[in-house]
């Protein structure tokens, strides 16, 4: 009991930056305590979905489908080691938020000074608005697909889906989770089915889950990209920063009493059974993405892998690679299926983003404005963009339009690459930690697997930097090298400031704590 009351009271010995995380659907969440395994775990369902949609954005499409295309199935065991990955990362954050009762953005301004805050808001809110960017694009092709409307006024439209968001924000957060479980089910259902039409080599699809040096190798050269390129695109696409920040607040939505050390123990245990099983849901879709790229079209037909020219794919009876598909594709049902895919994924991602960009927002800076203001804002920030491309490449054949708008889409993920050390580092830090965590502190294989996959992953993103910046086709290779290695410096600095910050900020806490438990000794034991 003592324990208890001494780890209730070491919460309180840091101030919350602004109240609590998303303070409207902060602990509204009924949830059943001695109930049985799967009521209970109904209950829990629900952020692991909303975290999920970001495993299946319209970035991870692109990535995944070219993969197959180029490698067959070679770039399996990228897909599910990010994943995995994956798991291992978004259950640390729901912990966090769960055990502190701060998300990720709280918790690391606790341990930091202002200047440093302010640095971190401005570095995630481009992350998020280059996810932005991808949503943008993804739902306006899949409007122009799907009602033929012109790219220009899709892209406005894309703007209004703040109406939707002022509905579901009246509706309840339960439901918001039940909606985007539905539509995760519907992006599931189309991809199955298109696989399952075409009749891949199970064989070959399992044996490249198995780990190999081909997947990272530097050659072949197919179609402008290496294996170890393509790789580099899979994790850069899967693991993204503001999905950890989100989880983190999210996972607080279920009601809970923070002196009762066994609810905490339940809500910690069925948060990751509800992650995992999401983030399963997942792999499966971004590896039924990659089998399409190799059992469904043929091998090397598909030369322009913009969302246009997949659509154009499934259509054409030329490209596709056995005769059930051949007699779907001309019924238009391929196509048309894809198309309903890419809207309900930019639509799923309209929530999570909206979300994750008030948890920094409050978290970092302690602003705070109405959630359709900030999508609104958000969303116009990020067609601009968008809008430019269009216009620059309006008097260009179609083709080069489509390659610019995929270009433009990829590119955008740079960002990602900037902040997901920054979200990564401190998260594994705080759950390290015996002071924040207590009795739920990661345990050793944990820590060890924890550590190998940030380093790795900050290692590959800080890697692919330069042919990131290549890419852009803005300066030469040696202009595009020099301005690579200057960012990758400034990163490192600053993830040297944040760490140094994070451990002084713990050890002052932790000092706090030991000082507050021998204030409070006496007084507990009279």
């Amino acid at each position: 009991m003592a324990n208890t009351k001494n780890q209730h009271r070491k919460h309180k010995l840091i101030e919350y930056a602004n109240g609590k995380s998303l303070e409207e659907i902060n602990g509204t969440v009924e949830v059943p305590h001695g109930k049985g395994f799967w009521r209970t775990l109904f209950a829990y369902s629900g952020p692991g979905a909303l975290v999920a949609v970001g495993y299946m954005d319209p970035g991870n499409w692109s990535t995944s489908i070219t993969g197959g295309q180029s490698f067959q199935y070679t770039l399996m065991t990228t897909i599910l080691i990010s994943s995995l990955i994956a798991m291992l990362l978004q259950n640390m954050a729901a912990k966090l938020g769960i055990v502190s009762q701060m998300d990720l953005a709280q918790a690391i301004r606790a341990r930091t000074g202002k200047a440093l805050g302010v640095i971190l808001w401005i570095m995630t809110e481009f992350a998020i608005m280059a996810t932005d960017i991808a949503e943008v694009i993804g739902a306006a092709i899949a409007l122009n697909l799907l009602f033929h409307i012109p790219l220009v006024p899709a892209v406005f439209i894309t703007v209004l889906d703040v109406l939707v968001l002022l509905l579901l924000t009246k509706i309840g957060f339960r439901k918001i989770e039940a909606i985007v479980a539905c539509l995760i089910f519907v992006i599931l259902f189309v991809f199955a089915y298109e696989v399952a039409l075409s009749k891949p080599v199970w064989g070959s699809v399992f044996m490249g889950l198995i780990p190999s040096e081909k997947a990272i190798a530097k050659g072949p050269i197919v179609g402008g990209i290496s294996p170890l390129t393509g790789s580099l695109g899979i994790i850069g696409a899967t693991v993204m920063p503001h999905n950890l920040y989100l989880h983190s607040a999210i996972s607080q939505t279920r009601k809970l009493d923070h002196t009762n050390v066994d609810g905490i123990r339940q809500t910690v245990r069925f948060s990751m059974w509800d992650s995992n099983i999401q983030l399963s849901l997942a792999f499966v879709v971004n590896a039924l993405l990659l089998i399409m790229g190799v059992a469904v079209f043929k091998s090397g037909a598909v030369e322009d892998s913009s969302f246009f020219g997949l659509y154009d794919a499934l259509n054409n009876t030329s490209m596709l690679s056995n005769p059930i598909l051949i007699g779907v594709a001309k019924s238009g049902i391929l196509s048309t299926l894809f198309a309903v895919a890419l809207l309900a994924s930019g639509q799923n991602s309209t929530i999570t983003g909206t979300l994750t960009g008030q948890v920094i927002m409050e978290g970092f800076v302690h602003m705070k404005m109405p959630l359709w203001a900030r999508r609104l804002i958000t969303r116009l920030i990020s067609v601009i963009p968008v809008l430019v491309c269009v216009a620059l490449t309006a008097r260009e054949s179609e083709n080069q339009q489509h390659t610019a708008l995929n270009l433009l889409m990829e590119n955008s993920q740079v960002f990602l690459a900037f902040a997901l050390p920054f979200s990564m580092l401190p998260l594994l830090l705080m759950t390290n930690s015996e002071t924040e965590m207590g009795e739920f502190r990661n345990h050793v294989i944990t820590r060890i697997l924890g550590w190998i996959s940030v380093l790795a992953l900050t290692f590959l993103n800080l890697y692919n930097l330069p042919q990131t910046y290549e890419g852009f086709g803005i300066w030469n290779k040696a202009t595009s090298d020099t301005l690579a290695w200057i960012t990758i410096v400034i990163i490192l600095a600053l993830l040297i400031w944040t760490c140094v910050e994070m451990v002084i900020g713990d050890r002052r806490f932790a000092a706090e704590h030991k000082k507050h438990t021998w204030e409070t000794k006496p007084a507990e034991e009279n």
